[in-house]
């Protein structure tokens, strides 16, 4: 960061720059995460990007971290609704899926892509050795906020039953996706309800 983007313009810019990565990033991966589009996004000019970031790598970095925190926190906010509302087993999965697979888009065509864009994006970040740090501390993040969310639900998982909880998940959006099925999430919605009620 440099010295620039600590003062009061500085800092707001940047913040500028990196909410427009993270919409690009959001919307077409990390291909769609380049200088002139960062800067066309956030209607500043091209220099911009490499006065407040010393390398593109920074900025995706920071976009990668500004989006995880994003949906942590309306994570946190929707759970705080569901402690205080309903309980049940289908809340629980609709918020865990939204942890996992992102906010759940109106349309099932754009559902399919944003969760199809998510995947790749994730994937991709095993070719990205800078991004390693980062993706083990928001992991950790997500993880303990799936532990609270099971706890608050009523249905308490230790660390183990968690990890085959998600790769199930995982299981049944990628066959999904591989079958080209038009509701990966609809198929991960019903493998997580088995796993969660039996009877159902």
């Amino acid at each position: 960061m440099t010295a620039a983007a600590t003062t009061p313009k500085g800092e707001r810019r940047r913040a500028e720059l990196i909410e427009a990565a993270a919409s690009l990033l959001a919307e077409g991966g990390f291909d769609a995460v380049r200088h002139r589009a960062v800067a066309e996004r956030a209607g500043l000019p091209l220099a911009s990007t490499t006065y407040y970031f010393d390398s593109l790598e920074e900025l995706v970095t920071a976009a990668v971290e500004h989006h995880a925190k994003v949906e942590l926190e309306t994570g946190r906010r929707r759970l705080d609704e569901l402690a205080t509302r309903n309980r049940g087993v289908e809340a629980t999965v609709d918020l865990v899926l939204d942890m996992l697979l992102g906010p759940l888009r109106p349309d099932r065509e754009a559902d399919a892509e944003a969760v199809l864009l998510r995947y790749e994006r994730l994937v991709g970040t095993g070719r990205r050795p800078y991004l390693r740090p980062l993706m083990r501390t928001l992991s950790a993040q997500l993880y303990e906020l799936l532990h609270e969310i099971f706890a608050r639900s009523g249905t308490p998982v230790d660390g183990t039953e968690l990890e085959r909880l998600v790769a199930l998940v995982d299981g049944a959006v990628v066959n999904a996706l591989i079958e080209v099925d038009p509701e990966p999430r609809a198929a991960a919605a019903r493998m997580l309800q088995r796993a969660l009620d039996p009877r159902n």
